[in-house]
């Protein structure tokens, strides 16, 4: 299995990736991931992921160019997951459909969220693991 991890911060994503049963199956060729800095992808000198939302609103969202250029770097199949607070909650029956899948793509939100393109033309499910709110997405 190849999972990528699209986010604006790989180190903090990174590091709890390379412990444990993940590295175990890392090592033995089972599962490859890669973790991608959407600031990568942008086109600008300071490297800009935010903006106001469309028509409005408190806080920021990301924009969506960066996200959709830092996926389609890479892309190869398979499902492509906004993780989300609407989104459907985490399961173990969840983690069994998503595992019958060589590929897995998730993108990491951050600030208020994502501009809605991304879930409207990227995403092809939005998942939450909880009603919390962790650092960096």
């Amino acid at each position: 299995m190849h999972i990528d991890i699209f986010t604006l911060f790989p180190a903090t994503v990174r590091a709890p990736l390379d412990e444990s049963i993940l590295r175990r199956a890392q090592d033995r060729g089972i599962l490859t991931i890669g973790v991608h800095n959407i600031r990568d992808a942008t086109t600008d000198k300071h490297h800009v992921c935010d903006d106001v939302p469309y028509g409005g609103g408190a806080g920021m969202v990301m924009k969506p160019e960066p996200i959709f250029a830092a996926v389609e770097a890479v892309y190869a199949g398979g499902p492509i997951i906004l993780m989300a607070p609407q989104g459907r909650r985490f399961s173990q029956d969840i983690a069994q459909e998503l595992s019958a899948h060589p590929r897995l793509s998730f993108i990491c939100g951050h600030y208020e969220g994502v501009d809605e393109r991304v879930r409207a033309h990227l995403a092809t499910d939005e998942i939450s693991i909880g009603d919390f709110v962790l650092t960096g997405g």
